[in-house]
């Protein structure tokens, strides 16, 4: 069984890779970056289904398998992405962009390895609700308007890791519907973050660093999940010295691998036809 639920989780993981270069193919191509527009999309439209087929499989993986093997599964998409971004851009991936993604593999690997698994039922409060809601959305806010300054590069991974911090808020609220007790506006309250989320992830594709925005979405996304989920839901966090250790190695090698990443990603060639 587990080694079936580590098949469903790459095989997730490919498609939503695949999901994710579709829509920046397509974000990158056009300079009309809004959801209304992109919807009418064909091929903007096929990777949505394609997250989404990926996202379903992410989960019927993980009545397989452990989180613990299944959830470090999804990094792979990473080292998915990049040439399935490059085979639409007609051309081959670079060695240095696949080395940068498969160290922030790793390092995402040790950090999700650390965290222990939660067995209880998580319980969040109104007032915890409107806490996450609150935080996510400032973080997002001071991402979006550091963003407007930066240069190309770092504009996509700042807007990617906006998006990152509001698809996490919504992982949380989503386990507390799915797990826990929970008052009914929730359910009013989870596509909100989502909704803009999807938004920003389509203005950092648009920028044209599709490894540095997407390497910035996978980091960000579990990163405030399990922040979230410490503060607000009482989930544990690694006490150990040894468990310690590793989480500050794992996040030492992802900030690196993402620092190498932006400086090897190239820009999306359609994208450069459109700035010209």
């Amino acid at each position: 069984m587990t080694v079936l639920a580590v098949g469903l989780a790459l095989l997730g993981s490919l498609f939503f890779a695949l999901g994710a270069a579709l829509q920046q193919f397509e974000a990158a191509s056009t300079a009309r970056v809004n959801l209304r527009h992109l919807i009418r999309r064909p091929r903007w439209l096929l990777g949505g289904l394609a997250i989404a087929v990926g996202t379903a499989l992410h989960i019927v993986a993980l009545k397989y398998g452990p989180l613990t093997v299944v959830q470090p599964m999804g990094v792979a998409s990473l080292l998915f992405a990049l040439p399935c971004a490059a085979a639409l851009q007609r051309r081959r991936p670079q060695s240095g962009e696949l080395a940068a993604a498969a160290v922030i593999a790793i390092g995402l690997i040790g950090l999700v390895l650390v965290v222990p698994e939660h067995t209880g039922d998580p319980h969040l409060s109104t007032g915890g609700a409107v806490t996450l809601l609150a935080g996510a959305a400032t973080a997002a806010l001071a991402l979006w308007i550091t963003a407007g300054q930066a240069a190309p590069a770092a504009r996509a991974g700042l807007l990617a890791m906006a998006a990152g911090v509001l698809y996490g808020a919504t992982a949380t609220l989503t386990r507390v519907l799915v797990d826990g007790n929970w008052e009914p506006w929730f359910l009013l309250a989870v596509p909100m973050p989502a909704l803009i989320a999807l938004a920003l992830l389509q203005r950092a594709y648009a920028v044209g660093h599709f490894g540095i925005s997407f390497a910035a979405l996978q980091v960000a996304d579990p990163l405030t999940a399990v922040a979230f989920g410490a503060l607000l839901l009482g989930e544990p966090l690694p006490t150990s010295t040894s468990s310690m250790l590793i989480a500050l190695a794992a996040a030492a090698l992802t900030a690196a691998g993402t620092v190498a990443l932006a400086r090897t990603t190239p820009m999306s060639p359609t994208h450069d036809a459109i700035a010209r």
